[in-house]
């Protein structure tokens, strides 16, 4: 069976409660037609309004993190019920930035994403290499240790519920340029680790989206690529035109 894109926008940090509501108003239109599943994840105090803008409609949404304890003594956390309460589908995990600034760890991760599965929320979990790594052709021995300990005790049926989000952080905001020759080749890369961990239908059916800056005049030339499932949007997620191009890509 064909993989289904995906194209999901973290808004990040960014649009309050009317903004958000407006940006999916007018993002409604403009996919109205797609064929990939489309994911807006604004941020928590934004998702209500979000989500009953999008009702009805092809726009989904998700959040941007979610914590592993169902509830407790963990001030300014939200769980996965309470994401599911307010109306979520779907949940970043491990975001590049969760990792560089606030102590994410491979670990926490997957603590994060067995509760978001447990909760039947679909989690779009982040892996990708720095800079540093890239350079020091690390790369691959990342996305192994990534996917290992982010995945670690999933069975092949949890694999099936879940997307995994390649992040090139070398790529993003540094000036260097992944090619789409250079996304599919890692790409293609974490689906013989999926496979060799849970198996050749895991491999073949676990979505990859790319997150490495894809735009409107990228995406379609990197959603050709074999591997290359989705993605998963910043800066241009904020914008509904620019994002409805990259999930309808034109030419």
């Amino acid at each position: 069976m064909a993989r289904t894109t995906i194209i999901a926008g973290n808004w990040k940090m960014n649009k309050t409660a009317a903004e958000g509501q407006a940006l999916v108003e007018a993002l409604k239109p403009l996919v109205a037609g797609a064929d990939a599943e489309v994911v807006v994840c604004p941020p928590f105090t934004t998702l209500a309004a979000v989500v009953a803008a999008a009702a009805g409609s092809k726009v989904k949404v998700g959040a941007q993190n979610v914590h592993w304890a169902a509830n407790g003594a963990f001030t300014g956390e939200v769980s996965a019920e309470m994401l599911r309460d307010a109306g979520a589908e779907y949940v970043i995990i491990g975001h590049s930035e969760r990792r560089q600034y606030f102590g994410e760890t491979d670990a926490t991760v997957n603590q994060r994403l067995k509760a978001a599965l447990a909760a039947g929320l679909k989690p779009m979990v982040c892996i990708g290499e720095t800079l540093e790594e890239r350079e020091g052709n690390r790369t691959e021995a990342v996305i192994d240790t990534q996917v290992k300990g982010g995945f670690a005790g999933l069975t092949p049926e949890q694999m099936a519920n879940l997307v995994i989000a390649y992040e090139p952080v070398w790529a993003i905001g540094t000036g260097k340029t992944a090619t789409p020759a250079m996304a599919q080749e890692t790409h293609a890369y974490i689906r013989k680790v999926v496979g060799q961990l849970f198996g050749p239908a895991a491999a073949a059916g676990v979505r990859i989206q790319y997150g490495g800056s894809m735009k409107p005049d990228n995406a379609k030339e990197l959603l050709s690529q074999p591997d290359i499932d989705g993605g998963l949007i910043g800066g241009a997620s904020l914008k509904a035109t620019d994002f409805a191009a990259i999930v309808i890509p034109k030419g």
